[in-house]
């Protein structure tokens, strides 16, 4: 006597061993092939924008991308120590120079790609309660100010040689309350009210509009532009995923994230906030 077997039953079964026969090989093929991935060591100046591009880099390429991000100086030494990571983006061109002077980065192996331009700005609580409205203000008696760490953050560099170059650093000094050990940190300085005003990038208005406004400096007075630009390290061991992603960084896709967050995509366009500005180069 023949059995008749249902035909959704046969349907499941034939679903069933080709799920098991797909499983085991994916087994087979992840024993063999580890997950791809990249270590990144980026400045915090642009933090917002590297999460988001990262999760459509891995979406796109199937590659995990490890993000260590902080401030330029503290990373360059995070390098130097480890020996591993792929792609070094610092917050300005100095820190670039320098890791290639210590060999961290090789330019004539993998060029350096600039990404985004940088001005710096004066940062100050929603509504502007102090009313400060040019640089001679952060000097006001009773006006606190934070500025990143000169010495390992490149918006700190940046703010100190503002000053510098206007006669202003020793009195606007005296008002410095703390000195923020990333980008993220400085601009956390003012959405939390911790001080009056910072000296950042100008892109630290747009984190965050809710809880701070910009006040511009005036264009003849800066004396730099800064600008964001990566390169892949010496000892990468995914060298051309790692161009792949810088190429990935400076592409029209990402430039759209770039602009959301506020960031200036051509020289062009920061000239006009500071055009007497010089440009650090890359050699």
């Amino acid at each position: 006597m023949k059995v008749k077997i249902p035909r959704e039953l046969i349907f499941l079964l034939i679903g069933l061993i080709l799920g098991m026969a797909c499983t085991a090989a994916f087994h087979r093929l992840t024993e063999i092939t580890p997950q791809r991935e990249i270590v990144v060591f980026a400045g915090a100046a642009a933090a917002p924008v590297y999460r988001e591009a990262a999760i459509l880099f891995e979406r796109r390429y199937g590659v995990k991308v490890v993000l260590n991000l902080g401030g330029s100086g503290a990373l360059l030494t995070a390098l130097e120590i480890t020996r591993s990571g792929d792609v070094y983006i610092p917050g300005s061109p100095e820190y670039l120079v320098l890791a290639k002077q210590r060999g961290i980065v090789n330019f004539m192996a993998s060029e350096p790609k600039i990404l985004t331009y940088l001005v710096p700005a004066i940062i100050v609580q929603k509504g502007n309660p102090k009313n400060i409205t040019k640089l001679e203000d952060l000097a006001k008696p009773g006006i606190r100010v934070g500025i990143a760490d000169p010495k390992s953050v490149c918006i700190g560099l940046y703010a100190k040689e503002l000053l510098e170059k206007n006669g202003l650093w020793e009195a606007v000094s005296k008002n410095i309350v703390t000195y923020a050990a990333s980008c993220e940190a400085t601009a956390q300085l003012i959405y939390t009210g911790a001080v009056d005003a910072i000296i950042g990038w100008h892109v630290f208005y747009y984190w965050n509009p809710d809880k701070a406004d910009i006040i511009w400096i005036e264009p003849q007075r800066i004396p730099k532009i800064g600008y964001i630009a990566g390169a892949v390290t010496t000892f990468t061991k995914n060298k051309d995923l790692a161009i792949k992603f810088l190429d990935f960084l400076s592409s029209e896709e990402v430039s759209e994230i770039w602009r959301k967050y506020g960031y200036f995509p051509t020289l062009m366009d920061a000239k006009k906030y500071a055009p007497e500005a010089s440009i650090e180069k890359l050699n």
